[in-house]
Formats: structure tokens, sequence, C-alpha cells
């Protein structure tokens, strides 16, 4: 399976998957492209520096959403691509790349949907004083973190936590939550129904991480 990687900032989380390729843990599934909407991103330079096929279409040189959804289409058609993984990717795609991709979009959320949606998840959930949030990765649909939920990993709120503290602790789940749902989509572990996803067969997560 030909997975493309698309990120705006740091690329902690596309680091995570290009560490989990190195050491053989994807499966089938191999890192075919990356792509940003940011020139001068870190994701850019951890994919340089791990030798992938990258891109960069800067969406501020499109004035409608629709051209830079095709814009994105044409890039990844040049490398045969099988699954779109969002990571960190900071824009929302309309129906020009919804419809050429469907069913094979996929996106991390440092919060457990359907709680706190959108930016800012993590400092939603500290202000809002929940005692669990998390990580999803879920399926991406026309909405805003809406899509059916493929699995998920809690992380205990502490009553100090502030955003950048609860951040740093969501995000060591996202970075082995991300590859292990990659590797089982390759695998072709992955069914839904509607909204109610399930992954069979053995999951490195542990059984309490798969979604429900």
């Amino acid at each position: 399976m030909n997975i493309a990687v698309l990120a705006s900032g740091s690329g902690t989380n596309l680091q995570a998957l290009i560490d989990s390729a190195a050491r053989g843990e994807l499966g089938p599934a191999r890192l075919a492209v990356v792509g940003v909407n940011v020139a001068d991103c870190p994701a850019l330079g951890r994919a340089q520096a791990a030798n992938l096929p990258t891109f960069v279409v800067d969406h501020r040189r499109f004035a409608a959403r629709d051209d830079f959804d095709r814009a994105l289409v044409a890039a990844l058609d040049l490398h045969r691509v099988d699954l779109v993984v969002l990571a960190g990717f900071m824009r929302l795609l309309g129906p020009a790349f919804l419809d050429r991709f469907g069913g094979r979009v996929i996106n991390i959320h440092p919060a457990l949907l359907p709680a706190f949606p959108g930016v800012h998840a993590q400092r939603q959930a500290a202000a809002y004083g929940v005692k669990l949030s998390g990580c999803t990765v879920h399926f991406v649909e026309a909405g805003v973190d809406s899509g059916p939920v493929i699995a998920q990993a809690a992380v205990p709120v502490r009553d100090d936590d502030d955003e950048e503290s609860l951040s740093a602790r969501i995000l060591v789940e996202e970075h082995r939550l991300l590859p292990s749902v990659v590797r089982a989509l390759a695998e072709g572990r992955v069914t839904s129904e509607g909204r109610r996803v399930r992954i069979t067969g053995s999951w490195p997560m542990g059984e309490s991480l798969r979604s429900m």
C-alpha cells in the first residue's frame, strides 16, 4: 500500500511513521510521498532527510479551495497513492479532494472525538476540566473532525495540566497510535459499516485501544 503523508508543521507524527517504517513495523505499507503546504515547515525537512519524495503545494497561491485540492490530487496521482494520512495538515479538504480519495483519507486528532474537534483541542480539554483526553485516528469526511473513529488512545488529565503539558503527553500516544492504524489498514484488517469501524487480528497498541 502506497502511503502519502500531508503535513503543515513540525512533522513529529510523520517522523513516527518514518521511524516505524525503518524498523519494519508498517507491514506492507510504504511511505511513497510527503506533501506540505508550507514550504519551510520542519515536516518537509524530515521527509527530505529520510530521502522520501516530496512536493509543496502552497495554499496561498490559490484563490479557491477546489483549485488547491485539485493541485494536491494531481501531485498525489504521480505516486499511485492508496492511502492519504493527514499528520498535522492544517487545511480543510473539500469535495475535489475527497471525491478522488473517498474512504482512503485518515487524520490524527489530539482529542477523544467527538469531544473537542477543530484547532487547539488540548487547550479546550484542559480548560473544560475533563479527566480524560487523548488522541483519535479517524476517517476524513467533509465535516471538521467528524469522520468515523478508527482507534483512540486515552490520556489522564492531571489537575496541574495546561495546554503544553497535556499536549506533550498526548503526542506520545499519537506517535504510537498512528503507525499501528496505518499498518492495520495496509494489512486489510480495518472494516467499517457506517460509523462503526472494526480492527481484526493482532493489535500492537493493546485491546483497550481498539475502536468500539
